[in-house]
């Protein structure tokens, strides 16, 4: 394990700084320090400046506690002001407040209990809108704070009293507008606040209806909406400000290319969507005349970077691959050539010594799952190599492929790791999500033991030698993995896992139940109860001959609560002892005592995590 720890540091550039962002009249940047485990912000009134002015440095901030995660930090209109929230405890409670930039310090106004679920400004600066969470921890009511007032004076603007929708908050590009977004798993909707007006009522865009989604933006002289109305995969409508029902098709759908996100800028859209499990972008300008930006070939991901001005020639966006570190590229609107700002420093490393492709495995039911490997070029695809199947497949969520050093530690010892993407994740369009979730689960975890007989049989991997690992809903995979097929893994990781799913769904006063109903079921009624016990984790662990397992918690975790995985062990513990044969293959619980469902907030505990990891993987296969 310290040989990996080593490894990992090794391989980054533990000071550096960040690219300037230009936002308003400052170039915004993070800066860190070897040693500290904690980014530290600045800015400077030129992109150049080689010593920025610190705003916030989140090592003094977390002086005091082992836990620090910084939630919220926006400056104000004028950029006298920035908001900043922290948790520390890794609850997801976080504590908002406000610092004057011209002399460093931070006002009387302190607001407890905030979220994780936005802030907005009002355009004069002088009032700020926070969300806060019901005793379910659902981020369901925002208010309005007048900076220097007391906290006990703030005024409820909106509060969602259907348990199944979530609320968040955020300023259009534009800055003109503030959205109060609430969403369920299967429909949404949109309020708008003009910041210069912050007390003025709400506006509704369009009322909420059964199995609608939509977002929006502000494209100047009309507002940009993202929706599924008669489209599975989504489209891009525009609407008159004075008229935000009325919506008019700009981006027709089309099945199969599912559209994410839509960005404005003054002269252009671009849009970012998934087709054939791979994220793309296009440019549009207000005519609707596109351009595609083709940027790899290879398995990758792209996402936007930072673009703070919406008046910009450019949109930045950041790249990465499972050979290729992050670099950010500024790509020009109107002709669509790229700029290499950045890439992120790995030093010794050299990136020619990896390879990736994708692959396709097919289920019993016919279905072609996509799936990425990575390797060392000196691997051979000869059966012989240990394997690593990481993956999610929940909630629409596309899990693209991402650079790790950590993970070189692995491929350098002649691991082969494979991200899998099965059903129940977005990766292949809406239906890629609705054939993995309700009573379509199992299809996840048939997909990825599918895969793992996939890479065992073309000589991708040995078969012998299966590593199964993922969190949160993902370790909810691997439980069920392994439970159903446990022939097929020799080792698994399975961090704050989703286990113990009948009970808790079963619970109504847990956080989060009554918003995950529309992604399990509820197991209180029939088909969901005798649906979801088959699948179930812990109401699934049976005396086998269970691989090599590494379970990790968070006591302070509200999303998987540390009594489910603690549970699920302690019943292979109780199982392991009760064999005749007993088992020998280690089964390991590692709680965080100090942190939640992330795991330790600081770079250089997260980097010991992983190489605990790590090590324990090599160790079992």
């Amino acid at each position: 394990m310290d040989t990996i720890d080593a490894e990992i540091r090794s391989r980054v550039l533990q000071t550096d700084i960040s690219t300037p962002v230009r936002h308003g009249p400052f170039w915004y940047s993070a800066r860190t320090v070897e040693g500290l485990d904690y980014p530290i912000h600045c800015r400077a009134e030129r992109a150049d400046d080689p010593e920025p002015t610190v705003i916030l440095d989140e090592n003094v901030e977390a002086s005091d506690t082992d836990f620090f995660d910084l939630g919220a930090l926006e400056p104000s209109p004028d950029h006298r002001l920035i908001a900043w929230s922290a948790d520390t405890r890794g609850d997801e409670h976080y504590s908002l407040r406000i610092r004057d930039l011209t002399n460093g310090s931070d006002l009387d106004d302190v607001i407890d209990d905030t979220t994780w679920a936005g802030i907005a400004w009002s355009s004069d600066g002088a009032h700020l809108l926070y969300v806060v969470a019901d005793d379910a921890e659902r981020p369901c009511e925002v208010r309005l704070h007048r900076i220097g007032s007391p906290a006990t004076d703030d005024q409820v603007v909106f509060r969602e009293d259907d348990e199944h929708f979530y609320v968040g908050i955020g300023a259009t590009r534009s800055g003109r507008y503030i959205v109060i977004h609430t969403a369920s798993k299967t429909s949404s909707e949109v309020r708008l606040l003009d910041t210069t007006d912050i007390t003025a009522p709400a506006r509704v865009v369009r009322p909420r209806a059964s199995d609608v989604e939509y977002q929006l933006d502000d494209w100047g002289d009309r507002l940009v909406i993202v929706t599924n109305l008669d489209a599975v995969d989504f489209r891009v409508m525009t609407a008159d400000p004075a008229s935000p029902g009325d919506w008019t098709e700009f981006i027709s759908g089309t099945p199969g290319r599912r559209i994410v996100a839509a960005e404005p800028f003054e002269g252009h859209l671009v849009v970012l969507e998934w087709v054939d499990a791979q994220p793309r972008m296009r440019v549009l300008d207000r005519d609707g005349a596109e351009m595609p930006l083709d940027i790899d070939s290879e398995p990758h991901d792209l996402t936007f970077g930072p673009n703070e001005e919406w008046t910009s020639r450019t949109v930045r966006v950041v790249h990465q691959s499972l050979t290729s570190p992050p670099r950010i590229l500024d790509i020009d609107l109107s002709d669509g050539t790229s700029t290499l700002v950045r890439r992120t420093p790995t030093p010794n490393v050299d990136t020619d010594d990896y390879v990736a492709h994708r692959e396709w495995a097919e289920t019993a039911d016919g279905t072609l799952v996509p799936y990425d490997v990575v390797r060392h070029r000196d691997t051979p695809l000869d059966g012989s190599a240990a394997a690593v199947v990481y993956a999610y497949g929940a909630y629409e969520i596309s899990l693209p492929p991402w650079f790790s050093v950590a993970r070189l530690s692995l491929l350098d010892r002649g691991v082969v790791w494979v991200l899998a993407h099965p059903r129940g994740g977005g990766e292949l369009g809406r239906n890629w999500y609705l054939n993995g979730r309700l009573l379509h689960k199992r299809n996840t975890f048939d997909d990825v033991n599918a895969v793992a007989e996939r890479i065992g049989s073309n000589g991708t991997a040995d078969p012998r030698r299966l590593t199964i690992r993922g969190g949160s809903a993902g370790g909810l995979m691997t439980g069920a993995c392994i439970t159903m097929r446990p022939d097929l893994w020799n080792c698994a990781v399975a961090e704050v896992p989703f286990v113990d799913v009948v009970t808790t769904m079963s619970d109504p006063s847990l956080p989060l139940t009554v918003t995950e109903w529309d992604e399990w079921g509820d197991p209180r009624e029939e088909p969901w109860a005798t649906y979801i016990a088959s699948y179930s984790p812990y109401d699934n662990t049976i005396d086998s001959n269970r691989p090599a397992m590494l379970v990790t918690a968070g006591l302070n975790d509200p999303r998987v609560g540390f009594h489910e995985p603690a549970k699920w062990v302690a019943r292979m513990r109780h199982l392991d002892e009760t064999r005749a044969e007993g088992n020998a293959r280690p089964l390991l619980l590692r709680t965080e005592m100090g942190a939640g469902h992330a795991g330790p907030s600081g770079r250089y505990s997260a980097w010991r995590e992983e190489a605990e990891n790590l090590a324990f993987i090599l160790s079992n296969n």
